[in-house]
């Protein structure tokens, strides 16, 4: 891969940087590929012919013998597993329902490949639903690569999910997932999951596209235009074509995945990012939502927010395109939904911006680990737009832990160790991937503390950008940064769905002490912080740790620690040596915990000299 051709020398060190880092990090290796498309649309009939040359390397230990491809297109006829899906699951995605049973068959998506080669042998492509599976004539060894050939037609989706012709708002095409791509190979083997409009799992590699389109239609997408004054349309200094076909040209180098969309009326303005990025704005012209004039200037200070939070953008140019069916994140671009106000547009394309980070460059398996493509993305955005629209600073989080634990009450909730395909309802998946996701992140800071939660982030990126880090990874990142042992903390947040909620059961004061009582009625063990404002006011900050952490978060000025409390003991005694009448007890003063039931967090005594009060549970 050939990073350094487009890239500033500091973000080619910056590559290199993290080249170096994946030496030795588990597994060591991750596949790669080099590829050059080259695609003619049909418009009048929504269809196109293309040609793939493919350089796959196997860095990988093993021998392969077969490489399979993803072939999305396929899942949007009747009968699919997408299909069947949406009309068995019990809350249907409203965007597929039954959608695509009901397409007529012009309307279909499909890709058919005609001829595969591996170098200059031809080579067996078999089809089953959206996997293709292509024999290679002979073994492909460890640290080998080889040269694949595909010629294939494809017949565009009428707008269903996430790509296709004609979506809601008119835009002709957005053109995401629509090559035949091949299947990511790791330490767990091939993910050939058949594609039911969930995530991805993606291989790193180098992009060379060529679109003939006619030259009525504007194009944007993943990649740098390497011929813009050929184009037109805003790109160059030069004239747009009036007829016949336009070649658009685009070069995206050590991305997962390309995407791009198409429209006649589409419009298009930049804005270049001191020291960042060229942005780029691709939004249809009679569009009369005002909101795209003031978008720019926001994209771009959350693109700094989250250089500056995470780690640096490396690409030269980032994208937002109106199309699609709600907001879909590709690398250096997005596709999002047009016909928005400004607080809804600036919304979704900050959380699809963040996803540059979030899955662009830490290219988790989002199929299998959809918390730490979806919950982190979720919680950076929260944290931007807090800042940007001065909402809830103590608080960016609040939807988030109000989302999970009305489903934790509803008893819906599935382990965030479930496959993204495979949750019961869309609704456990989206809550668990999205708020789940983001309450993880955010809460992490009960456990290790603010500073180091946030200087982890940065060091995550630092360790692992341009790679794929899984639960394990994450998780090491952040002991090495704290270190504390986290084991617990991802284990139950992860794996069960036990939760949070530590209950005040007594406060008893007496002429020489003040005796707190406190149980753990969810299972989730967590430290505990414990406020006490005394009758004239005064505050004082306690913090109990979990034994299973071997140590304590760092403390702030004035806050006490008292000993450890072990997950084994259902109660926990706080004596405190001092008499402390008519006092307000709380637990979780700054509500950085998702405890299920804050009803029992907080005792306030009436005023007196020597006072007890006690809760049996009996309320509960």
């Amino acid at each position: 891969m050939k990073f350094s051709r487009l890239f500033p020398t500091c973000f080619a060190a910056l590559l290199a940087t993290c080249t170096l880092t994946a030496l030795g990090q588990y597994p060591g290796w991750q596949q790669e590929m080099d590829c050059t498309m080259d695609i003619t649309m049909d418009v009048d009939v929504h269809q196109y012919a293309g040609v793939m040359e493919l350089t796959y390397i196997n860095n990988s230990p093993d021998v392969l013998d077969r490489i399979p491809f993803h072939l999305f297109f396929n899942a949007f006829q009747p009968e699919s597993m997408m299909d069947v899906r949406s009309r068995n699951i019990v809350d249907p995605d409203r965007r597929v329902g039954d959608r695509i049973v009901n397409l007529p068959e012009e309307e279909w998506g499909w890709i058919k490949v005609s001829e595969a080669r591996v170098g200059k042998a031809a080579a067996e492509f078999s089809t089953v639903g959206t996997i293709g599976w292509l024999t290679l004539p002979k073994a492909l060894a460890p640290g080998k690569k080889v040269r694949i050939h595909l010629e294939w037609d494809a017949q565009v989706p009428r707008q269903v999910r996430r790509s296709g012709w004609m979506n809601a708002q008119g835009v002709e095409y957005s053109m995401t997932q629509w090559y035949p791509r091949v299947c990511e190979y790791d330490h767990h083997g091939w993910h050939t999951n058949p594609y039911i409009g969930r995530e991805f799992h993606q291989v790193w590699g180098d992009f060379d596209v060529t679109i003939h389109m006619p030259a009525a239609y504007m194009v944007g997408g993943t990649g740098v235009l390497q011929n813009p004054e050929d184009c037109g349309h805003g790109y160059g200094e030069g004239p747009t074509p009036s007829e016949g076909m336009i070649d658009w040209h685009f070069v995206a180098e050590d991305v997962i995945d390309f995407a791009w969309a198409a429209d006649p009326d589409f419009v298009h303005k930049t804005l270049q990012m001191e020291d960042g990025p060229l942005l780029h704005f691709i939004h249809q012209a009679d569009t009369s939502y005002g909101a795209w004039e003031e978008l720019p200037e926001i994209a771009a200070r959350a693109m700094q927010y989250y250089s500056d939070h995470v780690g640096t953008y490396p690409w030269p140019q980032y994208t937002v395109i109106e199309g699609g069916d709600g907001g879909m994140e590709y690398p250096m671009c997005t596709l999002v939904r047009g016909n928005r106000n400004l607080r809804s547009l600036v919304g979704v394309t900050a959380h699809e911006m963040a996803h540059a980070w979030f899955q662009g460059l830490l290219a988790t398996n989002e199929s299998l680990h959809e918390w730490m493509d979806e919950g982190f993305t979720s919680w950076i955005e929260s944290e931007f737009l807090a800042e940007e629209f001065n909402e809830s600073r103590d608080q960016p989080h609040y939807w988030a832990y109000g989302g999970y634990l009305n489903l934790v009450r509803d008893g819906g909730e599935e382990p965030l160790s479930t496959h993204a395909d495979h949750y019961v309802t869309n609704r456990a998946y989206g809550t668990g991937a999205y708020s789940k996701g983001e309450v993880l992140m955010n809460q992490l800071a009960v456990v290790i503390g603010r500073e180091a939660r946030d200087a982890g982030i940065k060091r995550y990126f630092d360790e692992w950008a341009f790679k794929h880090p899984g639960p394990v990874d994450f998780k090491r990142v952040m002991e090495r940064e704290s270190g504390l042992e986290l084991d617990t903390y991802f284990q139950y947040m992860l794996n069960s769905t036990h939760h949070v909620d530590v209950a005040i059961r007594s406060v008893v004061v007496t002429e020489d002490k003040t005796t707190i009582t406190l149980e753990r009625v969810g299972l989730l063990p967590l430290p505990v912080d414990v406020r006490i404002t005394n009758a004239n006011g005064t505050v004082s900050d306690h913090h109990i740790p979990q034994v299973v952490t071997q140590g304590h978060r760092p403390l702030a000025e004035g806050e006490t620690v008292h000993a450890a409390w072990p997950w084994t003991h259902p109660t926990y005694t706080l004596t405190l040596p001092n008499s402390m009448p008519g006092c307000t007890v709380e637990v979780d003063a700054a509500r950085l915990t998702a405890d299920a039931d804050r009803s029992n967090n907080l005792v306030e005594l009436s005023s007196g000299t020597l006072q007890e009060w006690r809760n049996d549970g009996g309320d509960r």
